[in-house]
């Protein structure tokens, strides 16, 4: 039983998108692209035309419908290259293919299905560049072709013998029935032009073909639209439950969630809110530069490994590659092909996957091994609660990167307020080399000049995570111990309900402040001139702003804050240097973020044999 459509379903694209020649109407496609399979599947429901053709190859005919007949079950064709005999020819049979949808779709309503390439050799829309199917979402379908065809790609004699040898097959059609007539939308026109005139019987060339079956952990380098997606796709034409089709970003976005999810079960890592937004913008970018409007599978994987790791980048490849239809021992030979076998001009991404292994647990007898309980609970037993204080070794590491925050906000700082100008007599601060081959043409060269930058850097404030779930809970403020190490605020995970030693908490960093000259700050979180802050981060900025000695306040976090805390800086005299946290490193960041609370100085002797 097939879907029914509401009455008026598709008589827009009726009217507006297809292109009527008597009984004959044409609907271009971009291939390989999953909107315009949907399009397609709505048309041929709507219509019911008696006659599907298709862009397809004669020679491969009983093939490709032996291969549509296993879907939702991939098959790949492979047969020989007329021109390189050495040389095979894939043509991966996928369910959201615009033209493996058509002749389903048209099996499906008991049509006839006509096959008008006259060859089985590569069809000359492959190379093509399209505009980003995913915008028919937004401007429509009639929209996309009339701007396609007012600026079309240039024809070649190659493209005018295809298109007359389709043409061919078409005006030998049953002139009576409607037939609806699927072919490539760069091959529109030329098809149009070849109709107007009888055409010679082409040359129909055949080849002995193969069929296999890929290997599962094969189809996201070998497929046109990754194989999560085709999964979605695959769902949707069997209940079309709903008529607005599959959305691409939000498959997207429900990728990334499931490869998350994945990736803290494997990893026992977090994926912060910051780098979620930093592979947005990423992802954003990178399809822009490929002139699309939604990124690809190697685009979203390139993002996840530089925001993250390649730890989460080998999820979402993993994640993407998912398509549970696809079976390893089927009637045909199952065969693990590669992506430079199936698609020219291929691009390699090398992921280095990192999980601890047992053998690599494996040490010299010699070695001593970490202190453990002897019994559970041992270690709690042993709290004293009197007091708390800080591992030294730590403290110098994060004092470490609270000096390298500093010297990168006055880097920012001098950056904003340096001026370029034509080189005349003197080269200031040195030769501006961006700006000199920017305006090359100009036959100068141009100079910068650093203005000086008043007042130093004092408080610095680190956000990892806003915390609004209210995760981390213990408030803490403690006083540095000497001139050089900072009073400090912070909240983090209980690090009692963690211990890894006899009164020796691990816990979790979500922001901290620090400010020197130490031994000034009060309780930052019971002190009530900051309870006009809404959250966490806001009352260390507040805290920042009151206790730094010095203008400048540096404050790193996933987004700047709120326009009143720049207008509440001013009034006393400070400014804040917001320095973005996806700009930092990492692996330094998740190596800052840990930290170890004693419950007595005495604690300290000892800590080095727990603490790792």
């Amino acid at each position: 039983m097939s879907p029914e459509f509401p009455p008026d379903f598709g008589k827009e694209f009726l009217e507006a998108g297809s292109l009527r020649r008597g009984h004959l109407h044409y609907f271009p496609v971009v291939p390989g692209r999953m909107e315009f399979s949907v399009e397609v599947r709505r048309a041929i429901l709507d219509q019911r035309p008696a006659i599907v053709a298709v862009e397809l190859p004669v020679s491969l005919e009983r093939h490709y419908l032996r291969a549509v007949g296993r879907l939702p079950e991939l098959t790949v064709l492979i047969y020989a290259d007329e021109n390189e005999e050495d040389r095979g020819i894939y043509v991966p049979v996928e369910p959201a293919d615009p033209f493996t949808e058509a002749v389903r779709t048209a099996l499906e309503i008991e049509a006839q299905v006509l096959f008008l390439e006259p060859g089985g050799g590569e069809r000359p829309h492959l190379p093509d560049r399209y505009p980003d199917p995913y915008s028919i979402r937004r401007i429509g379908l009639e929209k996309y072709i009339e701007v396609y065809r007012v600026y079309p790609q240039p024809r070649n004699e190659e493209i005018a013998r295809h298109a007359a040898g389709m043409a061919w097959r078409l005006q030998g059609a049953d002139p009576l029935p409607d037939v609806l007539v699927v072919v490539s939308l760069n091959l529109l026109d030329p098809l149009l032009d070849a109709m107007e005139e009888p055409q010679e019987e082409p040359r129909i060339r055949s080849s002995a073909v193969d069929l296999v079956n890929p290997h599962p952990d094969c189809l996201a380098e070998i497929t046109a639209e990754y194989p999560y997606l085709q999964e979605r796709y695959e769902e949707f034409r069997t209940t079309m439950q709903c008529w607005d089709p599959i959305d691409r970003p939000r498959a997207q976005y429900d990728l990334l969630r499931e490869a998350e999810h994945a990736y803290q079960k494997n990893t026992g890592e977090r994926i912060q809110h910051w780098q979620r937004r930093m592979m947005a913008r990423f992802t954003r970018n990178l399809a822009w530069l490929g002139s699309d409007l939604v990124a690809g599978l190697f685009d979203i994987t390139v993002a996840a490994r530089s925001i993250v790791d390649d730890n989460y980048a080998w999820e979402v490849w993993g994640m993407a590659g998912r398509y549970r239809h696809q079976r390893e021992k089927t009637d045909l030979e199952t065969v693990n092909l590669s992506g430079e076998e199936v698609w020219l001009n291929t691009r390699k991404l090398r992921l280095r996957r990192r999980l601890p292994r047992p053998k690599q647990r494996l040490k010299p007898a010699g070695l001593k091994e970490r202190k453990k309980e002897k019994f559970p609970g041992e270690w709690a037993q042993q709290l004293d609660g009197n007091s708390i204080c800080s591992y030294p070794p730590e403290d110098l590491v994060i004092e470490g990167y609270g000096m390298f925050l500093k010297k990168q906000a006055r880097h920012i700082l001098s950056e904003e307020r340096m001026r370029t100008e034509p080189f005349t007599t003197s080269v200031l601060d040195g030769i501006d080399l961006r700006e000199t081959i920017r305006n090359w043409h100009e036959k100068k060269i141009y100079v910068r000049q650093f203005d000086k930058i008043a007042g130093e850097v004092g408080s610095v404030i680190v956000i990892f995570d806003e915390d609004p779930d209210d995760r981390y809970t213990y408030l803490t403020t403690w006083l540095g111990e000497n001139q050089n190490e900072s009073d400090m605020a912070f909240y983090s995970t209980q690090p009692f309900e963690n211990l890894v030693g006899p009164g020796i908490g691990r816990a979790e960093y979500g922001g901290f402040l620090m400010s020197l000259p130490p031994r000034r700050m009060y309780d930052v979180w019971g002190d009530p001139d900051y309870d006009f802050a809404l959250n966490k981060s806001e009352r260390l900025l507040m805290a920042g702003l009151d206790y730094s000695v010095h203008k400048h306040v540096v404050y790193v976090a996933s987004k700047p804050p709120r326009s009143i805390f720049r207008s509440i800086a001013a009034r006393i005299g400070r400014t804040i240097l917001y320095i973005p946290i996806g700009q930092l490193s990492p692996a330094k960041l998740k190596k800052i973020r840990v930290v170890h609370v004693l419950d007595s100085h005495k604690r300290r002797e000892e800590a080095s044999q727990h603490i790792w």
